[in-house]
């Protein structure tokens, strides 16, 4: 007897996510070249006296939330990949739970994916493959 599932449409709606959130550190650079922008300018004016640079700052929030967005669109890749040859149950779980932290179409996402990996055949098709 065939059971359907839609590990195949999840697997390409977070290979899509992971893409969408690569591209959301692009964002971060652009803060992060903000930053620096702001750093040089302050330190070519010297008529001002700032006590901190908040160039700096900036560049700061940029660089980690580059790192985070970058961490997590290759997480989310990963799981893409990991739906696509049905193992690491755990991690594709714990990746959709993540996935529910970022934003409406994480939380949809996040929750269809709970939803279909709690199903008994599914899990069944996690314990065959492993």
């Amino acid at each position: 007897m065939q059971t359907y599932n839609n590990l195949n449409t999840f697997r390409v709606l977070f290979l899509i996510k992971g893409i969408l959130t690569l591209c959301f550190s692009l964002f971060f650079m652009f803060y992060a070249g903000l930053g620096f922008f702001v750093t040089s300018a302050i330190e070519l004016d010297q008529s001002n006296d700032v006590p901190f640079n908040p160039g700096i700052i900036i560049i700061i929030i940029g660089v980690i939330g580059i790192i985070i967005s970058v961490a997590i669109g290759i997480l989310t890749i990963l799981a893409s990949n990991y739906l696509k040859a049905v193992k690491n149950y755990n991690f594709i779980f714990a990746m959709a739970i993540v996935s529910c932290l970022t934003g409406i179409l994480g939380i949809l996402l996040g929750v269809f994916t709970l939803i279909e990996l709690s199903k008994p055949e599914v899990k069944q098709l996690f314990e065959n493959n492993n």
